[in-house]
């Protein structure tokens, strides 16, 4: 039996202050911040876990190392933001903008990323696996090192984006995907049979073993369906 002992009750948690502007590690948890126009905001190391941005304007703003996981940016601009090692993972983000937006070694892990645009992006080392990535668009973003494990690629277009040495599809999910142009002889996990799927031309180069179906070229995606 324990005595004399003094049982203290636990302080309130720390709550997001949702009223304040943004700043560098502040706390937005679970706040809403949609439809509007903050781009250039400071929120480097943020707490942005299931904070509410739908169509939100946050194009160059600082995101380094901020946590977005499970945050909503449907149709939000990202566009030109610094987010190299952010957490986007689990976010919804149909139709979102993040062209030029330097994401290196920054983690989409499941997140929800359906038709959005990811020209011009930096995302060296990123992480995509098991993304939902359906008609997504890397016209010229850079794809060195990144992980689409398991991820579903359908129709998404890979074809102008550039890279160096490998890239990893293992499991992943390649309905159309386009992939004309690509060197990927030393792209990982790939097989015959999502190859099968994709859609390549001539250029496209394949790591050995694989082979170029026949019906290759595929015609051109509508990309309005």
């Amino acid at each position: 039996m324990l005595t004399g002992c003094t049982i203290l009750p636990l302080g309130p948690a720390l709550a997001a202050d949702c009223g304040s502007t943004a700043a560098p590690g502040l706390d937005w948890t679970d706040c809403t911040k949609r439809n509007i126009m903050i781009p250039g905001s400071e929120l480097e190391g943020a707490k942005l876990f299931s904070t509410d941005f739908a169509s939100t304007d946050l194009s160059n703003s600082n995101l380094k190392s901020a946590n977005l996981e499970k945050a909503t940016l449907v149709r939000a601009s990202l566009a030109g933001a610094a987010a190299e090692k952010a957490n986007f993972s689990k976010v919804e983000a149909y139709r979102s903008n993040f062209t030029g937006i330097s994401a290196e070694g920054a983690n989409f892990a499941s997140a929800e990323l359906q038709r959005s645009g990811f020209a011009k992006a930096k995302l060296t080392g990123a992480n995509f696996e098991k993304a939902e990535l359906g008609r997504a668009d890397f016209d010229d973003a850079v794809l060195t090192g990144v992980r689409f494990s398991l991820a579903n690629l359908s129709r998404a277009d890979l074809s102008h984006a550039t890279f160096e040495g490998p890239i990893i599809f293992d499991h992943a999910f390649m309905y159309l995907t386009r992939i004309e142009g690509l060197d990927l002889s030393a792209a990982q996990g790939l097989e015959q049979g999502q190859i099968e799927l994709a859609c390549g031309d001539a250029k496209t180069t394949l790591p050995a073993g694989l082979n170029p179906p026949s019906g290759w070229p595929c015609p051109p995606d509508d990309r309005d369906n």
